[in-house]
């Protein structure tokens, strides 16, 4: 090679840091915090890739204003091709102490990118802008499927009704699906799920000098938490459907009693209460059957006289356990940190995509060690390797 090209090559390569850097910047500069609305940054997603050459969708959440999916596609339809897939929202940065605005991407000299959403995970989108644009989309053989998904992070509420929407309408998604969440380029292809479940206690207020002509609700949610606790000691102990499929702190399905607000006053007899509790299912554990083992826990519970009880699901978010060896894998191995698919210790888009023909895998830059944290980042470096992975598997997958 001569010095010139050699010289060529470099400074491809930092026109291509600075594009995607600057891609970047843009993106966590939305302030998509799950309590507010996507439009802004579906918007641009939906600007730049149908400059691209993409057919743009979007899936508007009827009950929630500002919120909505992007689903960007281009290529052969029907044919079996490729799903790049990301949420669009962000945790919250209240309270926490970072050092700069949380929205400003401040890169360090060490080539750290810190913003919310640096990691998890718009580095993934923004390398999806530069990975996809170094490709002819008119060369595709098969279809490459972008899916930009909201409020992820407060239960996949987006990718659910994106699922539910598709499955209407009859349509299937190629089976690779690539989820781009920050796992530092570790394969992932499984995970655990997560169901929040509500538990009112209904009772009687009455003075508190005259305890016995009232019904106490918290006494009532007291009783059944000491039976919670008893049930998620026994389901602690409960195995997956194959080995290895906890998370990575617990061997068994985690129950977690997570809130208890009940009462008004200290002189009164409290007549309201309500517990919040979440529990995980394992990959390929289906939530049905657990919910009614909780129902029962809580059915043999002996509550104070005049006081009862009602649960309601919450939420749902599924588990995901995809098989060994698949088509996306193999492509994916070669850029991946380790050869064997790991599990992830949180829940993602990917149990949601499977109801419409996915099977997702969870690889991409920076790490989920840093991410919801104050002064989040991703490095630089990782941006650009994904970029290359991103143009590699895609043509691989649907080009070649």
């Amino acid at each position: 090679m001569s010095d010139g090209a050699a010289s060529g090559a470099g400074s491809a390569g930092a026109d291509l840091r600075a594009e995607v850097v600057d891609d970047l910047a843009t993106l966590v500069a939305f302030p998509t915090v799950s309590d507010r609305p996507v439009t802004a940054i579906a918007a641009f997603l939906a600007e730049r890739f149908e400059a691209l050459g993409f057919h743009i969708e979007r899936f508007d959440d009827p009950v929630h204003p500002g919120k909505t999916n992007v689903v960007c596609t281009a290529g052969p339809a029907d044919t079996d091709g490729i799903v790049l897939s990301g949420h669009m929202d962000v945790v919250p940065t209240a309270g926490q102490p970072w050092t700069g605005d949380p929205f400003a991407l401040r890169r360090q000299d060490d080539g750290k990118l810190i913003a919310r959403g640096s990691a998890d995970m718009k580095g993934f989108l923004a390398a999806s802008l530069q990975g996809l644009a170094a490709l002819d989309l008119r060369r595709l053989r098969r279809q490459v499927v972008l899916v930009w998904t909201h409020d992820e992070e407060v239960g996949c509420h987006g990718s659910a009704h994106l699922a539910r929407t598709l499955a209407s309408l009859d349509r299937r998604l190629p089976s690779a699906c690539w989820i781009g969440e920050p796992t530092g380029f570790e394969i992932l292809r499984k995970h655990a799920g997560h169901v929040g479940v509500e538990v009112r206690f209904h009772g009687q207020a009455a003075h508190s000098a005259y305890p016995e002509l009232g019904a106490n609700t918290v006494v009532a949610a007291g009783r059944a938490i000491a039976a919670l606790d008893d049930l998620s000691r026994q389901w602690r102990l409960r195995a997956g459907p194959e080995p290895d499929v906890g998370s990575s702190t617990s061997s068994g399905v985690p129950l977690n009693v997570a809130n208890v607000h009940g009462g008004s006053a200290i002189n009164i007899v409290p007549d309201r209460c309500t517990v919040q509790l979440g529990f995980r299912p394992l990959p390929g554990m289906g939530h049905e059957a657990l919910v009614q083992e909780l129902q029962a826990c809580l059915d043999a519970v002996r509550l104070p006289d005049g006081t009862r009880l009602e649960s309601e699901v919450l939420r749902v978010t599924p588990s995901l356990l995809t098989r060994a060896g698949t088509d996306l894998e193999r492509l994916l191995v070669p850029h991946a940190t380790h050869p064997a698919p790991g599990t992830a210790g949180y829940a993602t888009d990917g149990g949601n995509l499977t109801q419409v023909g996915c099977e997702p895998l969870i690889f991409g830059p920076g790490s989920i060690k840093v991410a919801h944290q104050a002064d989040e980042f991703v490095d630089v470096s990782a941006l650009q390797s994904a970029v290359a992975q991103i143009t590699s598997v895609v043509r691989g997958r649907c080009m070649g």
